[in-house]
This record gives structure tokens, sequence and C-alpha cells, in this order.
């Protein structure tokens, strides 16, 4: 069966768009951006089921794998990277690859996307396993690099899930934990890194830091395991030791040097 037009390249609803003003098109493009949040909230049983999941591997030693091309890639990419400065995990902990490497990062790679067989190549360099979880991201739901990855991930007994902002994708069928955000034509016709987009990172936030609190790496509502790389986030650590034991900065950023992270400073003026 041939399979159907991804929703992602259907036309715009709007037409012309050189004829409107700098107002007009900003406020078409607000009104569109608007409707994401409410289909990610249709579909939030599903991300619920996808993180369960995620949790209970990582909870055995896995980790959480992201797949993808072009902006979808590098969306994934910025997730993962963005946990270990932010929750002090590991760099291994939560990975993303990007059809055609770093590279691809900042400039596109040639058919890099179009390789069936290149994404379990890129996964085996990790020595992906069983108890690790694979999520493929792609906007349309079609791209081969994603769904060989997936395809392959399964075969070798490896939990996997996917976003997708199409229906009734081979990506998604493909998936035992699909999450399908819907969010229609883009404002420029198949300009995906628009609604889609936005609906790939704010699920991606949701998956990441949902995982992190249930892992015990946010205490309260804080990051009390951020890494203290600079010194706006030594500022912010120390703010958050002198509010959750009462005591001066300097004795706060005192401890907080000391030791190495909130958590830890915390911990030990509590044992004093």
């Amino acid at each position: 069966m041939k399979n159907k037009k991804p929703d992602t390249e259907k036309p715009s609803k709007y037409d012309d768009l050189e004829k409107m003003s700098i107002s007009e098109l900003l406020l078409n493009i607000n009104n569109e951006d608007k409707t994401v949040p409410q289909k990610i909230e249709e579909v939030l049983p599903k991300i619920e089921c996808l993180i369960e999941v995620i949790v209970a591997k990582m909870k055995l030693g896995g980790r959480l794998f992201y797949i993808g091309a072009g902006t979808s890639g590098r969306l994934g990419v910025l997730d993962a990277s963005e946990c270990p400065p932010t929750y002090g995990v590991s760099d291994n902990m939560v990975i993303g690859l990007i059809a055609g490497g770093d590279y691809a990062l900042r400039k596109a790679v040639e058919n890099a996307e179009d390789d069936t067989e290149q994404a379990w190549k890129d996964l085996q360099e990790f020595d992906i396993e069983k108890n690790d979880v694979l999520v493929g991201i792609a906007a349309s739901g079609t791209t081969p690099y994603v769904i060989g990855g997936i395809n392959d991930a399964r075969k070798n007994g490896i939990t996997t899930g996917c976003i997708t902002c199409s229906s009734d994708s081979p990506l998604a069928r493909a998936s035992e934990y699909p999450i399908e955000v819907v969010v229609g034509p883009e404002f420029v016709t198949g300009s995906t890194r628009m609604k889609a987009g936005t609906a790939q990172k704010l699920v991606l936030n949701m998956i990441s830091t949902t995982v992190m609190v249930k892992l015990g790496r946010v205490k309260g509502n804080k990051m009390v395991d951020m890494q203290l790389s600079n010194r706006k986030l030594v500022g912010r650590g120390t703010q958050m030791i002198m509010d959750e034991l009462g005591i001066g900065e300097k004795e706060a950023e005192k401890l907080l040097k000391e030791h190495g992270s909130v958590r830890k400073a915390i911990a030990a003026f509590s044992r004093k």
C-alpha cells in the first residue's frame, strides 16, 4: 500500500505571504503557534507511557537515545546535550545522534537521511543494548535514517518510541511507543522547523525533565545537581542554598564551592 502524504507536507492555510505586512505575518505565525500546546495535550497519555518505560529502563542502568535528521536531529542532540549541565548526569546517559554526524548540526549533509542502515551503525558505536530506549524523531514520520534505526533496534530487543507530527506514519507504525502530535500544515508549506519543530521541542522538554525528576535529579523545584560551569550558575546555586538553609551568601557560596553541588552542600550542612 502506498503511504499517504505526510500531514507536514500539506499546503499552508495562508497564501500570498509576500503580500502580508510584517504585523500580519507575525500575527498569523503566532496564531498557528498557539495551536501546538493544544495538540500536545491530546497525546499526553502517549507521552506518559513512553516516559514510564524510559524511567524503568534507566533505573536498571539503561540510557536514552534520540535519532533524527535535520531539524529533528538537532532538537534531539540539543535536548541530550543539556541534560548533563542541568542535572549533573553523565554525558553517556542521554545521547542524541543526527544523520550525517556532528557536521550536520550546522550544515546540511546531502542524502544523509536517506540511508536506512546508518542509524544502527551509529548506535552500535555506543554499544546500545536491551536496557536502553531509542526514540526516533521525524516530523514527517517517513525519514529512512530514523525508520531504519527503529526497525533495527526492535530486531535487537531494544525498546523504541518516536515523536512525529504526521498521523499513521511509517515511523509511528514501526515504534512501540509512538507519539503523534499532528499540528497540521505549516505557515510556510513544508517548513517543519516551525510548528512541528516547536511541538518536538516541547515534547522533548517533557520527556527529559520528567525522567530526571523521577530519577531524583530535582529537589523541590531546584536543579540541585546542576554543573557549576560559570559565575551565573554559581550564583544560582548559592541562592538555592541560602533559601534552603536560611544562611548568608558568603557561607552558602563557601559551602557550594567546598562540596561542588547544591545537593552535597545542603547534605553536608544538615549533618553538622
